[in-house]
């Protein structure tokens, strides 16, 4: 769930609360208060922390999966993709690096010209 940073206006406190996109989008949505009721503002990302974010499991902290079970971390979501028969894009490093060196072990010389005149036949320059 997306967290939201408000700011009080009176005092100059500043709070993060997490809400679901449902709950923040309903039209009966109320800010949180302190002094008065707070305002949402944006933090500036920090650059230099998001390689660490990449690289960390910090990004399963609290993760939870559709059903609700607990994938809060790399080997907890690992397990879980397994157990579900899912899979992401990294399980397939391997295979896609050996499918990009076979097609350029494997190109046809002669294919760009092949291209070419097959616009040119159909009326394209």
């Amino acid at each position: 769930m997306p967290t939201y940073t408000f700011k009080c206006p009176t005092c100059g406190l500043v709070r993060d609360h997490v809400y679901s996109l449902r709950e923040y989008s309903d039209p009966a949505f109320t800010p949180p208060t302190c002094h008065a009721p707070m305002t949402r503002f944006f933090t500036p990302a920090d650059p230099s922390r998001a390689l660490d974010l990449l690289t960390s499991d910090a990004i399963y902290d609290g993760l939870r999966a559709q059903d609700g079970t607990d994938i809060s971390t790399r080997a907890k979501h690992r397990a879980y993709m397994r157990e579900k028969n899912l899979t992401t894009l990294d399980d397939f490093t391997e295979t896609l690096a050996r499918a990009a060196k076979d097609r350029l072990e494997n190109r046809d010389p002669t294919r760009k010209e092949d291209i070419a005149r097959a616009i040119h036949q159909l009326g394209g320059d």
